[in-house]
């Protein structure tokens, strides 16, 4: 099982950490990294904040599941290889990370460490009704609302993400795509109780210690 992300995919996003804004017609290709399997985070497990960061954020996003093999897909196609999605958090050592690009080096280290993917319960996209870029989605932090997303958003969309991986990299069945963050990302602090929507519906609880 891999698990692929996706950074700046939203506009506003971009913004907040100060990223230089990109259009569509840029023609710029997505931006993609991954995370180890050791950093996905199910059932409802605690997340622990590891001690190599003194900024630990949460970035909310629309979670993809794979459901067949294929490389090299088509984008008109690629609807056919993801059956289900729910709402995970691509977590993230802030403080980390801007030490790491000053430097120019990789991501790995600040977004790919243990526990860092959290994901919710998968909702099959044929029982939502809806397509795939007019989902809502939104955090909710000790009962206040801190981050909300629509897929319409999305910079790259989802069906142009899984065209893009899959010419580098085979898709297999179970494999998983973080599809970017929308604006409203912060910090997290232990005791904090965290609960992912995802068009009303909860599908992702879990504490932070």
């Amino acid at each position: 099982m891999k698990i692929f992300a996706v950074g700046m995919n939203y506009a506003e996003h971009n913004k907040e950490l100060g990223e230089t804004l990109y259009h569509r017609e840029d023609a710029c290709a997505p931006v993609i990294f991954t995370k180890a399997d050791s950093a996905l985070l199910s059932g409802g497990k605690p997340f622990f904040i590891p001690d190599f960061t003194e900024r630990c954020e949460y970035e909310t996003e629309l979670v993809v599941r794979i459901c067949r093999l294929g490389r090299s897909i088509s984008s008109r196609f690629a609807h056919r290889y993801y059956d289900a999605v729910t709402v995970g958090i691509d977590f993230t050592a802030r403080d980390l990370q801007q030490q790491l690009r000053a430097q120019g080096h990789p991501w790995e280290l600040c977004k790919g460490f243990d526990g860092s993917a959290v994901v919710g319960r998968f909702i099959p996209l044929a029982d939502l009704g809806r397509d795939v870029q007019d989902l809502h989605f939104h955090l909710d932090i000790n009962g206040q609302t801190v981050q909300t997303g629509h897929t319409a958003d999305m910079l790259h969309k989802v069906d142009e993400l899984v065209s893009y991986i899959s010419r580098f990299f085979t898709l297999k069945t179970g494999d998983l795509i973080y599809t970017g963050t929308p604006v409203g990302v912060g910090p997290v602090h232990i005791d904090d109780h965290l609960e992912g929507w995802l068009e009303g519906e909860m599908v992702l609880e879990f504490n932070v210690k």
